[in-house]
């Protein structure tokens, strides 16, 4: 996604006038994270430059779960909570996020894909259901053309292939912001170097510059089932890039979450829950 350092790393000593938002409504609210269920097995997996977090939960078909940029795998604790009755479930923290270190090795999202191939080659995992969620949809969208073999589909929330599928006032956007209010505070109780946050959205902040930057002949050599969702009020993805990626994408599926944000994972878990049932059953 689009972003600047500087540009973001203001906002977090900000607290901005909500544009267009009604008090009260679902999708204008950013909820608590949730707990997160006692882990099956944790770790710490060293792929490719970095030592990168994970846990699973549950038993059965794998699934894995990825978060987006500056945040960390504890989204997820309501869908864990869910499909952990009838799958593997494996959540991690991307590189440089969360517990996961990072190295001076520039991000991109190649790069990060990398690591979630290793990270699955690591816990003798072969395919997998992803269920990707803005960078980790555009991970999973980066999988399924890169290491498809890996992948048994993929489900991607709020993910853009190019940058201007990013809208440019989401910097503006108040219920945005308490993400990234809640997500560097995060950081500072999780990370391995606590007190580096600004270099790290530095970093991340010059991926988001200028990746993706994918043609629709590159989304047209994808071969695996992909469903695309978003939600009816997000606020940094543009409907109408996901509506010309569904056509991009050969057999792709676009669901649109009502009453939902680009959280809306922790708005609407039952709903989303759903959505992602409903994928896995080629409905």
């Amino acid at each position: 996604m689009r972003a600047t350092a500087i540009g973001m790393l203001t906002l977090f000593s900000m607290f901005l006038t909500v544009t267009g938002a009604q008090s009260g409504e679902r999708w204008a609210e950013l909820p608590a994270f949730p707990a997160m269920p006692v882990p099956k097995t944790s770790g710490m997996a060293e792929v490719n430059d970095i030592k990168m977090y994970y846990a699973e939960y549950g038993e059965g078909e794998p699934m894995l779960f990825i978060h987006g940029g500056l945040g960390n795998a504890d989204v997820w604790g309501h869908q864990i909570a869910e499909f952990s009755k009838d799958h593997l479930v494996i959540v991690a923290d991307s590189r440089g996020h969360g517990r996961s270190t990072r190295s001076q090795k520039p991000f991109g999202y190649d790069l990060m894909t990398s690591d979630y191939a290793a990270l699955l080659d690591h816990l003798k995992i072969g395919k997998v259901t992803l269920v990707g969620w803005s960078n980790g949809g555009i991970i999973g969208i980066d999988m399924a053309m890169n290491h498809p073999e890996k992948l048994t589909r993929v489900i991607a929330q709020a993910a853009n292939v190019t940058t201007d599928g990013v809208k440019p006032d989401v910097l503006s956007n108040k219920t945005f912001n308490d993400y990234i209010n809640v997500a560097g505070e995060q950081y500072r109780k999780l990370s391995p170097t606590p007190n580096e946050y600004d270099a790290f959205v530095t970093q991340i902040s010059e991926m988001w510059a200028t990746q993706p930057a994918w043609t629709a002949a590159d989304l047209g050599k994808i071969t695996v089932p992909v469903t695309l969702a978003i939600g009816d009020h997000d606020e940094a993805v543009k409907l109408d890039h996901t509506e010309v990626m569904a056509k991009d994408i050969p057999g792709a599926k676009l669901v649109i979450l009502k009453e939902a944000s680009h959280f809306a994972m922790l708005q609407d878990p039952a709903g989303y829950n759903a959505m992602i049932r409903e994928a896995m059953a080629g409905r």
